[in-house]
């Protein structure tokens, strides 16, 4: 079974994020908006969803902000101003594991090599620890 936390699965993304609290009735807060730092499992090759970077990323950055905009504020439940790509962070097995992976079946990345999938989706955004 995963960890229940992203940040002590093997591979997670990260995203940075800006939100802001929507108040009526005679509330407010200060500040209004906040950022904060998102993880989301990256779910190990052949699992589905193993796909993401390639679904969301392009060169380390995400493809259609307004969409994931969205996704994000459905999982957090508050309206989502912005969110950004930071980071693939992910140890040095999972990363043998996915650059296995992608060698295996390089069409539906449609790229020559690894080197050239992981740059062209992640870019420089991977960060092995």
């Amino acid at each position: 079974m995963p960890p229940s936390d992203p940040r002590e699965a093997p591979a997670c993304y990260v995203f940075r994020v800006r939100f802001r609290l929507d108040t009526s009735g005679g509330v407010a807060t200060d500040p209004e908006r906040f950022e904060t730092t998102v993880f989301r499992r990256a779910d190990p090759p052949g699992e589905p969803g193993w796909l993401f970077f390639r679904d969301n990323c392009w060169r380390g950055e995400l493809a259609d902000k307004s969409h994931f905009r969205g996704v994000v504020e459905s999982e957090l439940g508050v309206p989502v101003e912005s969110v950004s790509f930071s980071e693939l962070r992910i140890d040095e097995d999972a990363f043998a594991e996915l650059k296995a992976a992608i060698a295996a079946d390089l069409d539906p990345f449609n790229a020559d090599s690894v080197s050239e999938v992981l740059s062209k989706y992640l870019g420089s955004s991977i960060r092995v620890a």
